[in-house]
Parts: structure tokens; C-alpha cells; sequence
């Protein structure tokens, strides 16, 4: 499932940077030792800057990336964010401090099963075909 990293503030060009220097190389070889992986992000500003981009086809021979259309609303991880919410929300006690937030996030993310993102992984085929159709407009995921 991969860690989730917290960020004090406001995510930055340099902010998101350091986050795919310092993590993403780790992280895919975790995930996908046999080098087979793809990375994705969603083209939010500070993953389409011009030094973001710039590392990524620096790197692009240690893993493969997708590209896809910017911001698009069928492509987004709405989905685990809305799960990762209800998590929390289910706790018991409550999350109190930030902190205590911070716990449950990461608490709630490893008890995820395995088979919750394979799922979303596996919908992949699906979802690009639904917005190849809707040319980069709105599909139902």
C-alpha cells in the first residue's frame, strides 16, 4: 500500500520535488520489484511543473509514468480519499489533534485490504475507455 506522507503546509513545485526525489524511487521498487510498474499522477499544478516534469523524464529510464489529460475528472483517487474519510470517521474515539489525526489516516490506510486497490487498479482499462469516450469531459467515475 505504500506510506502516506504528510505535509505541513501547502503542496509547492519543490515541495512535491522533494517528496519524488526523496520517496518514489523506493516506493516502486517496493511495489513493483519486477520494474513492471507505472507511476501516475494527476497533473495537479505542482505535478505538472516544469521541474517536476523535468526530474520525471530525468528518471524515466528507473520507471514508466503515464501520461493522461490534465485535471481530468475521470482519472482522479476521489474514490480512496473518500474511503480513506469514512475510515476515520468510523473510529472510535475520535480523532481529537492533529496528531491524532494523523494516526487514525495512517491507521485507517494500513487496514486497508490488499485487494481494495488491486480493485481500483483493475478498473484502470474501464475508466480510460470511459474517457477516451467522453473526450476528457466527465464519466461516471
Amino acid at each position: 500500500m505504500g506510506l502516506l506522507i504528510r505535509l505541513e503546509t501547502t503542496l509547492t513545485d519543490e515541495r512535491y520535488l522533494s517528496i519524488l526525489s526523496d520517496h518514489l524511487h523506493s516506493f516502486m521498487y517496493t511495489v513493483h520489484s519486477d520494474g513492471l510498474g507505472r507511476f501516475q499522477k494527476d497533473n495537479a499544478t505542482p505535478h505538472a511543473s516544469r521541474i517536476a516534469t523535468k526530474w520525471l523524464q530525468e528518471h524515466s529510464s528507473d520507471f514508466r509514468h503515464f501520461h493522461w489529460p490534465p485535471k481530468s475528472p475521470g482519472m482522479n483517487i476521489e474514490d480512496i480519499w473518500d474511503d480513506l474519510l469514512h475510515a476515520v470517521e468510523k473510529r472510535s474515539p475520535s480523532p481529537r489533534t492533529p496528531m491524532d489525526l494523523l494516526t487514525a489516516l495512517q491507521d485507517s490506510w494500513c487496514e486497508f485490504p490488499p485487494r481494495y486497490l488491486q480493485t481500483l487498479v483493475e478498473s484502470m482499462p474501464l475508466r480510460f475507455a470511459s474517457l477516451l469516450c467522453a473526450r476528457g469531459d466527465p464519466t461516471r467515475y
